[in-house]
């Protein structure tokens, strides 16, 4: 038995089997906690039996106008609990999160481009890649931002792909 619940501070002592994945960024506390803090309504954990984490969510949201909208800073399951949907009903929360409360018009994530496990998986769940962004991760791999239009978005507007990747310091940041 599952249960996808909000995250709260005990978790950050009890989620690095989670973290341990070659794939998935680990920030420092402060960062979990500002998240936390600002974002709670963004930040959930999948718990399973012995109340052993098995994966979590973590994201905000930002922008302004028609660029409001929900960001995926981080999603990641335990290896040994892969192929369980856990990663798609955690971003299905987050998704129903940013359309419903927030009325955002896009949700988006960034992904390494060699991840072509995560890149499939996003893309079954309706996510187009919007662009690519040269040098995102740690100045050496490029990182793919891709979009997944709200309803609010009704021209989906906000999916339409750039034609030419673009630099880290020209992303827009909150």
């Amino acid at each position: 038995m599952t249960t996808i619940r909000r995250f709260c501070c005990n978790d950050l002592l009890r989620f690095t089997n989670v973290n341990l994945d070659h794939l998935t960024e680990t920030f420092n506390m402060s960062f979990y906690m500002t998240y936390l803090a600002r974002w709670p309504d963004y930040f959930h954990v999948a718990e399973g039996p012995g109340n052993r984490i098995m994966g979590y969510i973590m994201g905000k949201v930002e922008g302004q106008g028609d660029s409001w909208h929900g960001h995926v800073t981080a999603v990641t399951v335990a290896p040994e609990y892969r192929r369980q949907q856990l990663a798609k009903k955690l971003m299905n929360l987050l998704e129903d999160i940013s359309d419903n409360i927030d009325k955002a018009y896009f949700v988006d994530l960034f992904v390494r481009a060699s991840n072509a496990p995560a890149i499939k998986m996003y893309e079954k769940l309706g996510y187009v890649i919007y662009r690519r962004v040269l040098r995102y991760y740690s100045g050496e791999e490029d990182g793919l931002d891709m979009r997944k239009a709200l309803s609010h978005d009704v021209e989906k507007k906000s999916i339409i792909p750039l034609k030419r990747p673009v630099t880290p310091d020209e992303l827009e940041y909150d």
